[in-house]
């Protein structure tokens, strides 16, 4: 992932203060690395500033091996040239190219290397305190007060280690997937042209596996299915002799029995037909071809069982299926809508220094994966005396399932994982703006490989913008009539993703009262079925003659690497549950009317295996056990559920072998740097009952003082509507990160806000109108 042209005001900010803080942790990691050390340093303030700045020193590049500047500001010595890349900055495009002509120069045959399939490729993440160390020293804004303190000097490096990609690899002949790790460097990121210039660090086969699908496959399936003779024939039966008007989905097999193996690399594809070829943006999904039974084996590319198993007409093309402008709802636009702009006059708050990003008293790293999508790193708010205070590590969706509830074939098998089995990031899209986002917007571009090893860019992926939202804080005397009110404001990082038909919009927002939220939007077009004439089916909603929508649940998991209060290396965080109770009557409660709230801590992992409870008001909060606020309380941030569910399937269900992480709303585990994704690295065909969080959290391993990650599963049930058609209509659903005891006063709600603590000032963004005429009369 890579800046794009910049939009917004970007900063180098250089640290105010100076420390001889020392990296205790970092020092078991830099036992490699060339080091300048000083011993018994000085305490007068001017002289230990003057020793830690001739301790930094630039990264000396082999392209750039000018001398370092020595201009200091405050009492830092600014770099030269920083290292190009933070330890935490996604792979750029000529490292994706240097780390896949590495792996295939690797190959011990030509014929291994030209099966080499390059499913993935991310920035293996370095550990934390190498990040600390990074950001402390190496990367402004400087903040050497992230390291803790130490008896002896400050061991501080000359250089950081070298960047690592990780490798997912399958090979197409052997039906083999494989891992690897390359060493790159900055020589080794800058060479073009496909040039092996990086190291091997490692390479293992990993057996009984399918990694996930590539786009490639998808459209090399499609085109075999359609040049199918039986297939042909089958729709010809159903009046389609244009394949151009048809569409194959290929959904991946998922596991239902020993017929779908890992041993073959499988697909089952879903069949629907458009009425128009002269249309390319028509809604192909409104006629489903039901009724054929297709079976591919995607490593060789060759159908391998196909069955005409019953003639279901094509629903009759539906008047109101499109959704393109003046085509839906009876084909009348809104034309009562006055034009509304949104514009910043002066720019937006925020500022942006290639990944890092400041807005208000947040700051944090922005990143993206091809699984995950976008990954926020380093999330800290700084809180005036005491300084920038951790709140979270690493934060983001790691996986996401859509079991369908119709028994009928095909639909049972719809059961997609669709961060494990397709990739996130990689179905992302570009952003249009005053379309996808509106005001002042800084967008970065995301670069990933593609099935051959050529790499690819999305363009305007990630958007980064300000967000008016109401009112954060009003009270009125009604003695005097006077009143005080302050506009919420929010900074919004979000991408939108495509699978097959569905849309997803994930969204990280941050406030000015030190909230963050989690929040997912669901749209697009529904994935739909064909009955008989005069059917009805049980199982899902008559949406169109011939036609309905079987009912179904999405399901996203969010991962939390949290941090309160701690700096790299620390362990201090714990997680305690909250549930209001009711007093039992007596003399504690005469009037009947008394309620309380009761914490639990949870100890163990199978302990923290918990269910939302809206009747008790249940959240759950992530406290720092050595941090108190100026009334002794310790401080955290709380979880707060929104709306939820649970997995409907019977517990016998054939997913949820592969998602037995749904059958839980929150999980806690103890940072361990595999444990990544809640269904195992590869749920694609998986064989293995539990793989994954469900089999990581029988450890049982304690949770009173740990590196606390907090997995938070949540969802919605979808009975589709006759509103739902042909537009899905955007549904939201999400959690928020509170804080609760992090400040001396919490400034959401008890206490009037005011602008000296929380830098609230006058909305600054201003509304004008514009004209949309793309929304449809209902």
């Amino acid at each position: 992932m890579a800046t794009a042209q910049e939009k917004a005001t970007t900063s180098c900010c250089t640290s105010t203060k100076s420390s001889s803080a020392a990296a205790a942790a970092a020092t078991e990691v830099l036992h490699d690395w060339s080091v300048a050390t000083v011993s018994n340093p000085p305490q007068d303030p001017i002289n230990k500033r003057a020793t830690m700045s001739s301790l930094i020193r630039p990264v000396e590049s082999l392209n750039d091996p000018s001398p370092p500047n020595t201009n200091s500001a405050k009492g830092i010595t600014m770099m030269a040239r920083a290292q190009t890349s933070h330890p935490l900055d996604p792979l750029t495009a000529a490292e994706i190219s240097v780390a896949v002509a590495t792996v295939r120069a690797a190959g011990a045959t030509p014929e291994v290397r030209d099966s080499m399939r390059f499913v993935e490729v991310v920035l293996l993440e370095p550990d934390k305190q190498v990040v600390a160390l990074a950001d402390a020293y190496f990367f402004p804004p400087f903040q050497p007060s992230l390291l803790p303190r130490t008896k002896g000097g400050p061991v501080i490096p000359t250089k950081l280690p070298p960047r690592k990609a990780r490798l997912i690899v399958y090979n197409k002949k052997s039906n083999e997937t494989s891992i690897w790790v390359v060493e790159l460097s900055e020589v080794h990121a800058a060479t073009r042209g496909g040039h092996h210039r990086g190291k091997v660090i490692s390479s293992k086969v990993v057996p009984n596996v399918q990694p996930p699908m590539d786009a490639v496959e998808y459209a090399e399936c499609e085109a075999l299915v359609k040049a199918f003779p039986p297939f042909q024939e089958a729709m010809k039966k159903r009046g389609i002799e244009d394949m151009d008007l048809v569409m194959v989905d290929p959904w991946c097999a998922g596991y239902h029995s020993e017929a779908d193996a890992p041993s073959r690399r499988l697909a089952k594809p879903l069949i629907f037909c458009r009425t128009e070829s002269d249309c390319p943006i028509e809604n192909g999904y409104a006629r489903p071809v039901e009724g054929i039974h297709v079976l591919v084996d995607m490593q060789n590319m060759v159908v391998i069982e196909f069955d005409d198993r019953k003639l279901v007409p094509l629903p009759p093309a539906d008047p109101l299926r499109n959704y393109t402008a003046g085509e839906s709802r009876g084909g009348v636009d809104r034309s009562d809508v006055k034009p509304l702009q949104i514009i910043q006059p002066e720019g937006p708050s925020f500022r942006v220094n290639g990944h890092f990003v400041q807005w208000q008293k947040w700051n944090f790293r922005i990143g993206f994966t091809p699984r995950e999508g976008l990954v926020i790193y380093s999330v800290a708010y700084v809180d005036g005396s005491r300084g920038r205070r951790p709140v979270a590590h690493r934060l983001s969706f790691v996986e996401m399932v859509v079991p369908y509830g119709d028994p009928n074939d095909p639909h049972y098998r719809k059961n997609a994982f669709d961060a494990g089995e397709d990739g996130l990031g990689k179905n992302a899209h570009s952003l249009k703006k005053n379309c996808d986002c509106l005001g002042f917007i800084k967008y970065f571009d995301a670069h990933f490989t593609n099935f051959t090893g050529g790499v690819e860019t999305i363009e305007n992926c990630v958007c980064l913008h300000e967000e008016d939202h109401g009112i954060l804080w009003k009270h009125q005397d009604w003695r005097t009539g006077l009143a005080e009110v302050r506009r919420s404001r929010r900074l919004s990082v979000s991408f939108i993703c495509t699978v097959a038909n569905y849309e997803y919009g994930f969204f990280w927002h941050f406030y000015q009262d030190g909230k963050i939220e989690a929040e997912v939007k669901l749209t697009g077009i529904l994935s739909l079925g064909a009955l008989q004439p005069g059917e009805v089916r049980k199982y899902g909603t008559t949406i169109a003659p011939g036609l309905y929508a079987p009912v179904h649940q999405h399901f996203f998991v969010a991962r939390m690497d949290m941090a309160v209060d701690c700096k790299p290396g620390e362990t201090f965080n714990q997680v305690v549950e909250v549930n209001v109770k009711v007093e039992e009557p007596g003399k504690d409660n005469v009037h009947n009317n008394a309620f309380y709230a009761e914490e639990e801590l949870l100890r163990s992992e199978l302990q923290a295996m918990r269910d939302c409870n809206p009747l008790t008001a249940r959240h759950w909060i992530i406290r720092n056990t050595r941090t108190v606020n100026r009334t002794g309380q310790l401080t955290g941030y709380k979880l707060v559920p929104g709306s939820n569910c649970l997995p409907l399937a019977g517990s016998e269900a054939k997913f949820l072998r592969r998602a037995a992480f749904l059958k839980h709303n929150l999980w806690v585990t103890p940072y361990a740097r595999d444990e990544m994704y809640p269904g195992g690295e590869f749920p694609n065909q998986n064989p293995r009952v539990g793989e994954g969080l469900a089999t990581w959290v029988k450890q049982n391993r304690s949770l009173e003082e740990t590196n606390i990650v907090l997995w938070y599963v949540f969802g919605v049930t979808h009975i589709p509507r006759l509103e739902d058609w042909p537009v899905m209509p955007v549904d939201r659903i999400g959690f928020m990160l509170m804080p609760h005891g992090f400040f001396n006063c919490s400034p959401a709600v008890d206490v009037p806000p005011s602008s000296s603590d929380l830098d609230l000032k006058d909305n600054g963004i201003t509304a004008k109108p514009i004209q949309n005429g793309l929304l449809a009369k209902l």
